[in-house]
């Protein structure tokens, strides 16, 4: 066409035409943007298990009378098997797993090479391991240290006696842990391999009355966890169990005495029996989730069976109060902090 106007015409006719098919279809295509953007596997009703607490064994070393997850079983899943159920958390949405027992560390190749996994291969943001320390090397940390993010210690008394009125000896000798002297000890180690140190105590009717500041000062632990004595019915509740926590039992006021002594530490996370019921997600030694809250202990169908969602679903977990408690926070050692209890500063209601 050589006529100027005539090609106006036709441009202006196009993209009238244009206009009027997007206006008319908006709505189908609008429709097909978003149903493109959401995963086909997600479902409204499902739960994100963003932060799971693997016991993978209940074998222990000591005799806590307290434990609230008893030896009653030495099952130990493949370390195969293992993986499969925590590629299965993850595909779900796991960010954070913490590996517990019984004590992990009696199977060190087995925890170092479940940490590997969940770094190297699926990529968690957080991995992080509670123990007695007992049986947590230098050699351990060297080698396993870059797949660790947090190392939690437990320690409930600076006086040794205490520890063995509690529980914590060796179970073939009786003989109390050197439990503070070995605290020094992890803590280096950990400094030394870019591991982040937390320390876990538990309040109960042998050590409500001490003061533990002086130590915790010392240590400089990022987060102290300072739990209230928990007594889970069907585990610990009584004579005729593995474990009776009930003569360990402390009043809520006691527990607050407690926690008012080491109140001025910053690193200091209380954490009263009204936090803990359900808002963990506990996974034991077979796969399943463990609802450790009020009444008799509910067990869920291993994940590994039924699938994350189906076996989620078969217990409780309030969600309300994991948020509450500062459940999620910046939990990889790759972010840089300062505070913890001799620091000038503290990251707030942070977990784990």
């Amino acid at each position: 066409m050589s006529n100027p106007l005539a090609v106006l015409v036709l441009l202006a006719t196009l993209l009238l035409s244009i206009g009027i098919y997007l206006y008319t279809f908006r709505p189908s295509t609008r429709s097909s943007l978003n149903a493109s953007a959401k995963p086909a596997a997600a479902a409204a009703d499902d739960i994100i298990p963003v932060s799971v607490n693997y016991f993978f064994t209940r074998h222990c070393n000591a005799e806590c009378g307290f434990c609230f997850h008893t030896e009653t079983s030495s099952y130990k899943l493949p370390l195969d098997k293992a993986c499969e159920g925590l590629r299965l958390l993850a595909k779900d949405g796991m960010e954070k797993v913490n590996f517990a027992g019984g004590e992990p560390f009696l199977y060190p190749k087995y925890l170092g090479e479940l940490c590997r996994y969940c770094k190297e291969d699926l990529k968690l943001p957080s991995v992080s391991i509670v123990s007695n320390g007992t049986k947590v090397t230098e050699k351990w940390l060297r080698e396993f240290g870059p797949f660790v993010d947090i190392l939690a210690i437990s320690c409930d008394s600076i006086n040794p006696e205490t520890n063995a009125a509690i529980g914590r000896a060796d179970r073939g000798s009786g003989k109390p842990f050197d439990n503070v002297g070995k605290l020094f000890e992890i803590r280096d180690w950990c400094m030394l391999y870019g591991v982040r140190f937390k320390l876990n105590t538990v309040v109960c009717s042998l050590n409500w009355n001490e003061d533990m500041s002086e130590m915790v000062e010392q240590l400089g632990p990022f987060r102290w966890k300072v739990f209230q004595v928990l007594v889970v019915k069907g585990q610990n509740d009584g004579d005729k169990r593995k474990r009776d926590a009930t003569k360990f039992i402390v009043t809520d006021e006691q527990y607050q005495e407690f926690c008012r002594k080491h109140e001025h530490l910053k690193c200091m996370i209380p954490e009263p029996n009204s936090s803990m019921k359900s808002s963990y997600l506990l996974i034991d030694e077979y796969m399943r989730f463990l609802d450790k809250g009020d009444g008799e202990e509910k067990v869920s169908d291993s994940i590994l069976e039924v699938g994350v969602q189906k076996a989620i679903k078969q217990v409780r977990w309030d969600q309300e109060e994991f948020r509450k408690r500062g459940g999620v926070y910046d939990w990889s050692k790759l972010t840089e902090t300062t505070g913890g209890c001799s620091g000038a500063a503290a990251i707030k209601n942070l977990e784990w």
